[in-house]
């Protein structure tokens, strides 16, 4: 019998199943996306962080060749200055709590991911494109704006000051390879085998150590924003929770008796 669990909204699906979640987004042709999708995301990120039973996040496109080209262009034009810089702040609000969450998430591209759509990206905690997915990168400077969800500061957080600056102000977009060899993204898979290559790694890192899994990710997040004797000292912290975890115990013992490990989670 399956466990799967399915939550529909408008914009966006849930799937819960075997402490994978998968977000489809199905907004219009190209995704491109309004306040409404994001409220829908955010709510969806919140019941995802208090699901103990979830390890893996996977978020991706049930719209063909596009993951999404970002904010809806009509949207935007027709809302005020005020209401776009709260707009913007919602947006970013909604992705911080991915970074805070105990969840690993990640972004299966399959198709065009540009704009407001590679921001959704950089928030993930990993990236995965297929190799004929399309496009990649920050247009936004042709339209006299920059890339003001993540887009100049995420960026810049991964790939570094350069190559962030160099793809911003002049908004040329990447192929996946190209995304690949400067780290935007972490594995470039076939593209008909994208989807199921990115659900196996999930599925992995799920029936895996999961807690362990859960402070590493926050150790990297968390750390990398602090000086490096007080991030030691953070990862310490961390480790010491570990040390007295029932998986800890049990992935110890496990090695001992050659066996494979039973994890709880906890």
């Amino acid at each position: 019998m399956s466990d799967t669990v399915a939550i529909e909204k408008k914009n966006l699906t849930v799937v819960k199943n075997n402490g994978v979640a998968e977000i489809h987004l199905h907004i219009n042709k190209t995704n491109a996306y309004g306040l409404e999708f994001y409220q829908e995301f955010n709510a969806a990120i919140d019941d995802l962080r208090f699901d103990p039973n979830i390890k893996v996040v996977v978020l991706m496109s049930d719209v063909p060749k596009f993951f999404s080209a970002g904010a809806d262009i009509n949207f935007l034009k027709a809302a005020d200055p005020r209401y776009k810089t709260q707009f913007c702040l919602f947006c970013n609000e909604t992705l911080d709590k991915i970074a805070r969450s105990p969840q690993v998430y990640i972004a299966c591209l399959e198709g065009h991911t540009v704009g407001g759509g590679l921001e959704m990206a950089l928030g993930c905690d990993l990236r995965f494109m297929g190799d004929e997915a399309g496009k990649i990168g920050l247009p936004e400077v042709s339209l006299g704006v920059l890339a003001g969800t993540g887009g100049t500061q995420r960026l810049a957080r991964l790939i570094g000051y350069s190559r962030a600056l160099d793809m911003n102000i002049t908004g040329e977009t990447l192929t996946p390879q190209e995304a690949l060899d400067i780290g935007l993204v972490n594995k470039v898979f076939p593209q008909a085998e994208t989807r199921e290559r990115t659900l196996e790694y999930a599925r992995k890192i799920a029936e895996s150590a999961s807690y362990a899994v859960s402070n590493i990710k926050l150790s990297i997040m968390n750390g990398k924003e602090m000086p490096l004797n007080v991030a030691i000292r953070y990862e310490g912290e961390l480790q010491n929770l570990l040390f007295r975890s029932e998986d800890a115990k049990e992935g110890l013992s496990a090695f001992l008796e050659k066996r494979k490990p039973n994890w709880k989670g906890i």
